[in-house]
């Protein structure tokens, strides 16, 4: 009767082990980390203006392709270089995502289909605020900014 007793204790100890050791192992391998949290961006109403000038012509954004492209930032028919962010952190590089043109530091892709690349037909130029600002396309657009998109050959 006692190693009855003695064996069933052992056999509930090796259980205990058992399942506390398969638990951690089991957990172990689905942990998932959690991702940091993501920044929320705020609702706000900021406007600006932007301006593109290619040689001699200033181009024109009346065309309604333009025109409320995304809800979180786009232009309007009614004055389409005013340029309105609903939500903070919106860079000039997002909004210029919205059109169907290509802008990059170094290439602009006009939504005719016309290429116009630094250095290869002439000098593509940045301004923020009538300042050259070569990393324009990474700011975050602020209430009353100016921009100047500039190309000359």
């Amino acid at each position: 009767m006692k190693k009855l007793i003695v064996f069933g204790a052992v056999i509930i100890l090796f259980l205990i082990l058992a399942f506390t050791f398969f638990n951690k192992s089991q957990t172990s391998q689905t942990a998932i980390p959690t991702p940091p949290p993501a920044i929320q961006k705020e609702n706000t109403n900021i406007t600006a203006s932007f301006t593109i000038i290619t040689g001699s012509i200033t181009r024109s954004f009346t065309n309604p392709k333009y025109h409320n492209q995304s809800p979180d930032v786009y232009i309007q028919a009614d004055n389409p270089s005013i340029v309105y962010a609903k939500k903070t952190g919106i860079t000039w590089d997002d909004f210029f995502k919205t059109l169907p043109m290509k802008l990059s530091k170094d290439c602009l892709i006009t939504g005719d289909g016309e290429t116009l690349c630094d250095g290869k037909n002439g000098a593509l130029k940045f301004y923020l605020n009538d300042l050259e600002t070569p990393d324009l396309l990474d700011r975050e657009i602020k209430q009353n900014d100016k921009i100047l998109i500039k190309f000359t050959s």
